[in-house]
């Protein structure tokens, strides 16, 4: 069976587009053939900086007959109705078969196509496969309409030995390609996939990319031994240079002496986003060499690459120096809070204020949660007004990346507190599911503070998530409250915290254009009675705010009801977003969806810490038999109390001073009255096994009262007494959580 072989020549290739390159090469091409009903073998594809290769073993020589049968209209149908089936098959009415079906005679269209030869479907498939590729970004050129992603110079397409007759825009597939081009750029004629392989290994090509990065790796490390140096591992790179490179070779050269005090992660940031290089370390984590991979071999052993490479790093390297020093001249002369200065005047979102009104907000939030964490109050609020001072940097200005850990650096140049240095690295984090939770007191407090003012913001400006779009990153926000509030085991209300930020953010806003918010905040900030002046009106926030933190204390007589009901509003559709995060952060370890809905519908579920340990008890539990089968009897105890409650003959009220002497419903009645004061005393304890346990004991008689007690009685006063019983049962489960919300 033969093989097919397709290449894509071209200009090069972004080595970030290969790998979906790769696999869209694949999948269309593969896809074609299923469609054409074509069984083949593996296919395997490879890129490097110029082409496009793929490999699909086992081709059939034709395509299989197709035989296809369509059922028209009755015999006795209107004529424009054959003559529609007629079209929509091709044939004529000779050709029809006429068969008995259950109404009478119909005819059918036995549509039967012959085979192909492979080699003209894919000829057929070649070219909408180039049209149609989904490059992220592409281009024409010359006076064709064709796009690829840098021009096409020549497509090779081979049945075994046999050129395809693939044509498109003035191109047509032959045998020839053609190897590195500043090694052997020749054309040359293959014959088959090993004979394509062997002659680009002989002109300069290492076809396989996986290759190239093991090449890359090894003589990289192996340079690095010789210099009694580690090459500092970054997969990421590794890839890209793969993809640059047609015949990769490492080099390793020195960063000079005066270049080597910089920071390690300023050297290894400049060398690796700017030239590609890997970083070399020292025993002491002192960044001292760099390896380059160069695309050929050079005559001189690649001195001449070598030097041209150091030329260029010392010129950026030299440009990081000046950054570096600069801002440390301004520390000095300004101390670290001239640093943060200029972010009073910068924007950090239109409708949300400058970067300064933001860190005053977190500043505030962050003393707040010091009382959460363990951490000083005060040194918390430096913190926050300390973290996002690198932003006015240059060294961040020039490298964005390095945010977070140019302020430890600076702050550390500032003789600030180590924590505060610490909090200005690591408030940042979690980053993703994968990143490292920070656990330092003041440094969580800080985190939490920044993301739950970012999402209070824009809740109260309604730019809220939707769908897969998600510019500001809100639902990575929500993920990272989340794992710092679980992996911290921190105990608080956040319904309170997010009310008191959204009301922060009312306060900033309404300084500026009230119209700002969202439209229910601003309808109700309409509604809002009292004084206009500025001073005033903040008194009042805070009189609110100290509301929000403490349900206790009085509302302010000048704030409007429907207001606050609107920051509520506010806060429980922010406290869902969580929740939606929170299952999906939850769905990898195993806890259902379900139950954390079960749990959040008893209301006031705001703690996350006691409410995930809640859910995880009620999965235990409802993984027992006892567990499964209670909520069996919950559930068929809830349906007859809606199915009675639809019919309207719910009147509970003649129950009043009746009794049943049945054994099972003495013994049911018996069993809720002992379990409802544990369960009470077990949720109170925060004990939820205990709950659970008292909740099993619950199983037998309920099992017992549904086997041998009618219900539906019919003395009314009876039936009233059962479904009064049924109605405990649902009350007293429900207190553990909702299960009407439980699935399955």
């Amino acid at each position: 069976m033969p093989d097919l072989l397709l290449e894509l020549l071209s200009e090069e290739i972004p080595a970030r587009m290969q790998p979906g390159a790769r696999e869209a090469l694949r999948e269309r091409v593969t896809k074609g053939l299923k469609d054409a009903g074509i069984v083949h073998g593996e296919a395997v594809v490879h890129s490097t900086p110029r082409r496009l290769t793929l490999h699909v073993a086992g081709l059939p020589g034709r395509t299989p007959d197709i035989e296809d049968e369509r059922k028209g209209p009755r015999v006795d149908a209107p004529e424009k109705a054959l003559e529609g089936f007629l079209r929509s098959t091709g044939l004529s009415k000779d050709e029809l078969e006429v068969r008995p079906d259950k109404k009478g005679d119909v005819y059918f269209a036995v549509i039967r196509r012959p085979g192909i030869a492979t080699a003209d479907a894919v000829a057929a498939l070649v070219p909408e496969v180039i049209r149609s590729f989904p490059w992220p970004k592409s281009m024409r050129w010359g006076n064709g309409d064709l796009r690829w992603v840098r021009p096409l110079t020549s497509i090779l397409c081979l049945l075994d030995d046999a050129v395809v007759p693939v044509e498109i825009d003035g191109f047509r597939a032959g045998d020839e390609t053609r190897g590195h081009r500043l090694v052997d750029g020749t054309p040359f004629a293959v014959d088959g996939f090993e004979s394509y392989r062997a002659g680009l290994a002989a002109r300069g090509v290492t076809l396989d990319a996986a290759e190239r990065a093991a090449t890359i790796e090894a003589r990289a490390k192996a340079l690095c031994a010789e210099r009694g140096v580690t090459l500092l591992d970054d997969p990421a790179l590794l890839q890209e240079n793969a993809g640059l490179t047609e015949m990769p070779v490492p080099l390793i050269g020195e960063i000079e002496a005066a270049f080597r005090d910089l920071p390690a992660e300023v050297l290894q940031t400049s060398m690796r986003e700017h030239q590609k290089f890997f970083s070399a370390v020292e025993a002491d984590g002192k960044v001292t060499h760099f390896v380059a991979v160069a695309n050929i071999e050079g005559a001189d052993g690649g001195e001449t690459i070598l030097h041209g490479n150091a030329k260029v790093l010392r010129a950026r390297l030299a440009d990081a120096k000046f950054f570096w020093e600069n801002d440390l001249r301004a520390i000095r002369a300004h101390g670290f809070a001239g640093m943060a200065a200029p972010l009073a005047s910068v924007t950090f979102h239109n409708q949300l204020g400058t970067e300064g009104e933001r860190i005053e907000r977190i500043a505030a939030l962050a003393r707040q949660f010091a009382g959460v964490t363990g951490a000083d109050a005060d040194l918390a609020a430096e913190a926050a007004r300390a973290v996002k001072a690198d932003l006015s940097s240059e060294m961040v200005y020039e490298f964005p990346e390095l945010q977070g850990l140019m302020g430890r650096y600076y702050a550390g140049a500032a003789n600030l507190d180590p924590r505060i240095a610490a909090a200005c690295e690591d408030h940042y984090k979690p980053l993703g599911p994968s990143d490292t939770v920070p656990e330092e007191p003041v440094t969580v407090a800080v985190a939490l503070a920044d993301k739950v003012d970012m999402l209070a913001g824009f809740w109260a400006i309604e730019e809220k998530p939707t769908g897969s779009k998600d510019p500001y990153a809100l639902r990575r926000a929500a993920l990272g409250v989340i794992r710092l509030v679980l992996d911290n085991g921190l105990r608080f209300s956040l319904s309170r915290a997010l009310g008191v930020a959204i009301m922060r953010h009312v306060y900033t806003i309404e300084q500026r254009d009230a119209k700002a918010l969202g439209k229910t905040l601003f309808d109700a900030i309409e509604r809002i009675s009292g004084p206009g002046d500025l001073e005033a009106r903040r008194a009042m926030y805070d009189q609110l705010i100290g509301h929000f933190l403490s349900p206790q204390s009085s509302l302010p007589q000048t704030i409007d009801p429907e207001f606050e009901r609107s920051i509520r509003a506010a806060v429980v559709d922010l406290l869902g977003f969580i929740a939606d995060r929170l299952k999906v952060a939850l769905r990898a370890e195993g806890v259902r969806h379900d139950l954390i809905d079960a749990v959040f519908a008893l209301g006031g579920q705001d703690d996350l810490v006691l409410l995930v340990k809640r859910v995880r008890a009620l999965q235990s539990f409802l993984a027992t038999e006892d567990g499964a089968n209670l909520l069996a009897g919950y559930r068929r105890a809830a349906n007859i109390l809606a199915a009675e409650a639809k019919k309207g003959t719910l009147d509970l009220s003649i129950a009043a001073g009746e009794s049943d002497s049945q054994a099972e419903t003495v013994a049911l009645a018996n069993a809720l009255g002992a379990a409802s004061p544990q369960i009470d005393a077990a949720l109170a304890g925060e004990d939820f096994e205990g709950a659970m346990r008292a909740m099993s004991g619950l199983r037998a008689p309920i099992d017992a009262f549904f086997d041998n007690v009618t219900v539906n009685a019919d003395d009314p006063a009876l039936r009233a007494v059962r479904l009064t019983l049924l109605t405990t049962i649902r009350d007293v489960v429900n207190r553990v959580a909702d299960f009407s919300k439980i699935e399955g």
